[in-house]
């Protein structure tokens, strides 16, 4: 690039080229002799005269304030950064999130505890049934039948929330490779993402929104043949992502645009209140799962993966390892899952089953109670957290002894991941924005919720 100006002498001057982004940051932009104005090949053409008439003169480096957003899928969501840029350095950024609120929690505060979970669905809905199944726990640590619940109940939360657990890294972890150029893997992570959301709507009728899980258990058992649909699944979802490793690990413009970008220390993840794959990232080896166990996962086996550097590649190698450990959890919740109910046996808090409400009137007066007064819960308040697809996922409740929540708050971790936003991208180039915020992986629904 150049620019000309005009000397005292009548001949232009020369100015070549932008400082780069080392340059600006040791702030030595103006008076730098070491760096060549003129390219070599004009040089070797000017004579002495025109030499000494060549003069440092620098385009402008005045810092420019632009928009990023609020545009979907670009941002992964309708957020809107107001970037102050030099150059192609990020010198400022403000991360505006809220444009997709949708008011979950006072929405929650006028339906009864059963009709919450449509809302759920739609918080993270890329692993709706994570959030199925935390508000569900939430719900019944305030009634007091955690302990109660049927072990195949519980089984079928693990197996359908892993599931889920599963499509929302793959997701993420292909539309991250789309963002820095491999469409192809992007296509392969996609599409086995699809193999298991048909699945999961052959079980539960819906393939993104499902609201499967009800307070008690499960909406209804295991399909058919299921437990062999699943596994032939994950077979197929296995080499989907050993074509992804084979194609990316070592593939030098996916590391160069992802090693090193976007760095976290483990002090400041802990201090920023991080949680989930970003926080494992940075090597903090912190899952709920392990550390605080519900459902019945002390019963399996399976290892926390954990990163050293706290990188963008570091995030995009935790979940593609995390997709291998839930696929362990799964084939041991296939075969450790016993027969039994899905559902507590309790009237008070299970729908009664459709055929019972149709030919009874015992059933039809249980329909109506559940479906216009809500489950009753005792007064008091709870506060229960599970391992979403990106981090800790707290419900708080607080009940008045009616049929719906007094007060309901959801600790969404992609809230508490994008605060610290402006922190992973000063300093950093334009064009790292958008992979390092795709390794967050803000979700718009779970986010502004």
């Amino acid at each position: 690039m150049s620019t000309t100006t005009q000397s005292k002498t009548g001949m232009k001057k020369l100015a070549f080229g932008m400082p780069t982004p080392d340059e600006i940051a040791s702030g030595g932009v103006h008076g730098l002799s070491t760096r060549p104005k003129v390219p070599p090949d004009l040089m070797s053409k000017l004579n002495a005269a025109e030499l000494e008439e060549v003069e440092d003169i620098e385009l402008p480096t005045e810092p420019m304030t632009i928009n990023m957003g609020p545009s979907h899928p670009a941002t992964h969501g309708t957020v809107r950064i107001v970037l102050t840029i030099d150059g192609e350095t990020v010198r400022d950024s403000d991360v505006q999130v809220g444009y997709l609120h949708r008011c979950f929690e006072k929405e929650a505060e006028h339906a009864t505890y059963t009709q919450v979970f449509p809302y759920t669905d739609r918080l993270n809905y890329v692993s709706p049934l994570l959030n199925n199944v935390g508000f569900a726990l939430a719900v019944e640590k305030l009634i007091g039948i955690v302990d109660r619940l049927p072990e195949r109940a519980q089984y079928i939360r693990v197996i359908v929330g892993e599931i889920s657990r599963i499509t929302d890294h793959l997701t993420c972890c292909g539309a991250s490779a789309m963002e820095v150029g491999g469409f192809t893997p992007f296509l392969w992570l996609v599409k086995a993402r699809e193999w298991l959301w048909e699945l999961l709507e052959e079980l539960t009728g819906a393939r993104l929104t499902h609201s499967y899980v009800r307070i008690g258990g499960v909406a209804a058992d295991l399909t058919p043949n299921f437990a062999d649909k699943l596994r032939s699944t994950l077979r197929r979802v296995r080499e989907a992502l050993a074509d992804t490793d084979k194609l990316l690990v070592k593939n030098r413009i996916f590391r160069d645009r992802m090693d090193g970008v976007g760095v976290f220390t483990k002090e400041d993840a802990i201090a920023w209140g991080w949680t989930g794959p970003c926080l494992r990232s940075t090597g903090v080896a912190y899952d709920v799962r392990k550390d605080h166990p519900y459902l019945v996962y002390d019963r399996f086996e399976f290892d926390v993966a954990v990163g050293s550097r706290g990188d963008n590649y570091d995030r995009f190698a935790v979940r593609m390892e995390e997709i291998r450990q839930s696929m362990r959890i799964l084939e041991q919740a296939l075969d450790q899952i016993p027969p039994g109910l899905v559902q507590i046996d309790d009237p008070r808090i299970s729908l009664p089953p459709k055929r019972e409400v149709y030919n009874t009137i015992e059933g039809m007066i249980g329909h109506f109670k559940q479906i216009v007064d809500g489950v009753k819960i005792p007064a008091g308040e709870a506060y229960c957290y599970t391992e979403g697809g990106n981090g800790e996922l707290g419900f708080y409740l607080v009940s008045d002894g009616t049929g719906r929540p007094y007060r309901c708050h959801v600790r969404s971790p992609c809230f508490i991941l994008m605060q610290s936003v402006p922190r992973l991208i000063i300093g950093g180039g334009v064009a790292d924005i958008i992979p390092t915020f795709g390794m967050i992986n803000m979700i718009g629904g779970e986010c502004d919720r």
